[in-house]
């Protein structure tokens, strides 16, 4: 039985997937995109949320460099300002999908299977046929509960990605637990909203983001010295971050020293004034957690204890690419995955010949930067370029 056909199927219109596509189909390659545009960032980030990450950091990336954020507030002439609102953001994006992707297919791939090229199945019974794939479906099947809190149910605790609106916890008293972006805007979000907050983190004292965006800006021509436009980790090493291709030959423990000293757990000096009215305690991690009545009681490890009416969990993400439960049974046997991420070569491409990873599942094989909006360049042209060489080497 024959099937349509496409040389390449972009699975994900997140930031990632539009950047692929737009780098692909620019290069003369038959693309074909799969997903809701925008929709992690849409329905699985709190409202009222600005982007952490530098305006200059915040630009998807496409092959002519027409379509960044300045483009879409000059031509589009809506006003917003840094740090970025995430609605804006999310407007950007919807406006950089139609002016270079209006077709996007909003249908579900539902499986993927291999056998010579790849076999699609799409959420109304459709299949597909493609030489190759592009895996760019984000972070949400990798949000982390750790398992202290295995035993309250979701109505008692929940990972911050999954509430859009904080509002709904108005009146009543809040845990957060974790020490990084996420954990601390929610916590602001929900104060300001009307709840009683406290939040609870493991490090001993709060890491503030330095350099703040207005610095930068007053910085001028040396800014580019010391913060390349990829605005990942601290002056120096961030220059070594924006460069994947080198970051990946260092010793795995320099990596992984790296990456965390890049990326570990802080947030922005922004918040600062915001969190006032929220309790913090810090050097704490909670030791046990159960439900009594309608609340849950939460004992730390020093032994005290907190009852409150719901948990947020703002602890992050841990990547596991067998969590997609679009890759078939044989894909996932045949691919090789280090702690739960794929190894990729440099065109992003795993062990399943013609199968693609980008967004956060690449950071094992090319560090921190493509975990933000920032590395779409990068990742996007060393994807573009490597399918470029194979298609002529096989001519």
């Amino acid at each position: 039985m024959s099937f349509p056909t496409t040389e390449v199927a972009v699975i994900g219109a997140g930031p990632y997937g539009l950047a692929a596509a737009s780098h692909l189909r620019a290069s003369g390659k038959e693309t074909v995109v799969f997903g809701q545009p925008m929709e992690f960032w849409e329905q699985q980030m709190p409202a009222g949320m600005f982007l952490r990450s530098a305006w200059y950091a915040s630009d998807i990336s496409d092959p002519s460099g027409q379509f960044s954020l300045s483009d879409f507030k000059t031509r589009e002439k809506v006003e917003f300002s840094a740090p970025v609102p995430l609605e804006s953001f999310v407007r950007y994006g919807h406006w950089f999908q139609r002016q270079l992707l209006p077709d996007v297919d909003r249908r579900k791939v539902t499986r993927i299977e291999k056998n010579g090229s790849f076999r699609l199945s799409l959420s109304d019974g459709e299949t597909l046929s493609a030489k190759r794939v592009v895996v760019a479906a984000g972070i949400s099947r990798f949000a982390y509960r750790p398992p202290e809190f295995y035993t309250l149910p979701r109505k008692r605790a929940s990972h911050s990605s999954e509430h859009r609106d904080l509002s709904r916890f108005r009146g009543q008293r809040i845990l957060v637990i974790g020490g990084g972006q996420s954990a601390f805007e929610s916590a602001a979000l929900l104060k300001e909203s009307g709840a009683e907050v406290e939040l609870v983190m493991r490090a001993r004292e709060v890491r503030w983001l330095h350099g703040s965006v207005h610095f930068r800006t007053r910085l001028g021509a040396l800014r580019r010295l010391l913060y390349p436009p990829t605005d990942v980790g601290p002056p120096g090493l961030n220059q070594l971050i924006a460069r994947p291709h080198l970051f990946r030959l260092l010793p795995r423990p320099l990596q992984t020293r790296f990456a965390y000293r890049a990326i570990r757990p802080a947030a922005s000096t922004w918040l600062r004034d915001r969190m006032d009215g929220v309790r913090i305690t810090t050097g704490r991690r909670a030791a046990r957690a159960v439900t009594f009545g309608d609340m849950a009681h939460i004992e730390l490890d020093d032994g005290t204890r907190r009852e409150v009416d719901h948990v947020i969990l703002g602890t992050g993400y841990r990547v596991d690419v067998s969590r997609y439960d679009f890759l078939g049974a044989e894909i996932l046997r045949t691919l090789k995955i280090d702690q739960g991420y794929p190894r990729l070569t440099l065109g992003l491409e795993s062990s399943v010949e013609g199968l693609h990873f980008m967004g956060a599942p690449a950071a094992r094989s090319f560090g921190p930067l493509v975990r933000f909006v920032s590395g779409t360049g990068y990742s996007a042209r060393a994807l573009t370029e490597a399918i470029i060489r194979s298609s002529r080497s096989r001519s």
